[in-house]
């Protein structure tokens, strides 16, 4: 394969860059760069120097063949981080032949062909690279970690038992089999079943983590949504005034609740008019609140036009600093009253929802575990049947295999990978 370089920081100025070699032609780029370099996995001070040119004086690290990210002879050059540095490196790089710039993920789809990660693993670390939140960030780590590839193991081998307990029928037709081998065949069909339907339907959960939730504050005109929306986000996000109507646009304010990513929308007050354009910021509001995965209720007096609480959806009086009598939970957007206790129940229904995220994050996963379901169900009724086509059930045993397989890259995934590589960075 060609050897490949790229900064693996980002652009622009800083205290330290990292340059990364990837390839057969690594150690000897690095030498070329420094002359000796340091055994594998010590790191040493070196000068870098081309064509009797001092470019910087960098902290050299090498990782042999196999025992690097990519699983490739690798060579990192810590330098530091000024763009002219970086560029006069870059360019000492280019000149050397068998060299070329890496394209984007090319670092972790050398990981990927050379059996470093798996694909789950892969999108793990493009969520890692992504997180903002401390859920999100654990959520990463678990996928980067294997859990995937774990989960995915431990099904196989159950898979593959079942497998072989009906070849042995199959090979053994014209002979008495001496034990009945579908009970134990049905047990694990049924095991994995469940455990991959469990899996399946945390998958909504997982990808809420990722992507982050919708909160929607709804209500009538000048209920105080705008001047709740600042509250939250520290700053004037929206207009407010006391003329009704000023909202016409969704506004969005992205934060963080209880570790997870929420974006609260800031919707048209809700009533009837003959405006047209409040009409369509109307509408807009209703078609988001609709769309929302929890509606906030800001309450003035009277009921919200054309739109009614869910079950889990949050109630609150607005204005509270205005009001001498209050009936149940208040807040002020303006004084901030009651906003911790608003912020803490969103985050408890929040973190109840994410409660059942497992180990599967992305629909990709979901599909490739509903194949296996679907597979091990034509392979139960094939079991249990009058008939007994235990050829037919084994075959649709392979077929649970594959779907799995497919699910930490190991079969057809080639057409996936342009898609999932294409979100990384260069040096990545």
């Amino acid at each position: 394969m060609d050897t490949i370089y790229a900064t693996a920081t980002a652009r622009g100025r800083s205290g330290v860059a990292v340059v990364r070699i990837s390839g057969p032609n690594a150690f000897a780029a690095g030498q070329a760069l420094c002359g000796s370099l340091p055994a594998p996995r010590l790191a040493g001070l070196r000068r870098l120097t081309w064509q009797g040119v001092l470019l910087d004086e960098a902290l050299v690290l090498t990782f042999a063949t196999g025992a690097s990210f990519t699983g490739e002879s690798v060579v990192e050059l810590q330098t530091h981080g000024g763009p002219a540095v970086v560029a006069a490196l870059l360019r000492a790089l280019a000149d050397q032949p068998g060299l070329r710039l890496a394209e984007a993920g090319e670092f972790t789809r050398r990981a990927l062909e050379n059996g470093v990660l798996d694909l789950a693993q892969v999108e793990g670390l493009a969520d890692l690279i992504d997180a903002e939140t401390e859920a999100q960030r654990r959520q990463a780590m678990r996928v980067l970690s294997g859990a995937v590839g774990d989960k995915v193991e431990r099904w196989r081998r159950d898979l593959i038992r079942a497998g072989a307990l009906l070849e042995a029928t199959i090979d053994f037709a014209d002979e008495d089999v001496p034990v009945d081998v579908s009970p134990e065949v049905l047990a694990l069909i049924d095991g994995l079943m469940v455990d991959l339907g469990r899996e399946a339907a945390g998958v909504a959960a997982a990808e809420r983590i990722r992507d982050g939730f919708e909160v929607a504050i709804v209500g009538a005109p000048n209920a105080g949504k705008s001047t709740l929306l600042n509250q939250l986000a520290g700053r004037e996000a929206a207009i407010t005034s006391e003329i009704a109507g000023t909202t016409r646009d969704v506004i969005e304010v992205r934060m963080e609740i209880s570790g997870l990513p929420v974006t609260f929308l800031d919707t048209a007050g809700l009533r009837e008019t003959s405006d047209r354009l409040e009409q369509a910021g109307i509408d807009r509001a209703l078609a988001r609140a609709e769309a929302a995965d929890l509606r906030l209720f800001l309450m003035d007096g009277g009921a919200v036009p054309s739109l009614a609480p869910r079950d889990e959806d949050i109630v609150v009086q607005g204005k509270s600093d205005t009001r001498s009598m209050r009936d149940g939970f208040s807040v002020s957007g303006l004084t901030g009253e009651g906003v911790p206790e608003l912020l803490d129940r969103i985050g408890e229904i929040l973190q109840v929802r994410v409660a059942s995220a497992g180990a599967l994050v992305r629909e990709r996963h979901r599909l490739a575990v509903i194949g296996a379901i679907t597979a091990l169900a034509e392979a139960r009724a094939e079991v249990v049947g009058v008939d007994s086509r235990v050829e037919l059930a084994a075959e649709h045993l392979r077929i649970a295999v594959r779907a799995l397989d497919a699910l930490v890259g190991r079969v057809d995934v080639d057409d996936l990978l342009g898609e999932i590589f294409a979100s990384f960075c260069i040096g990545k």
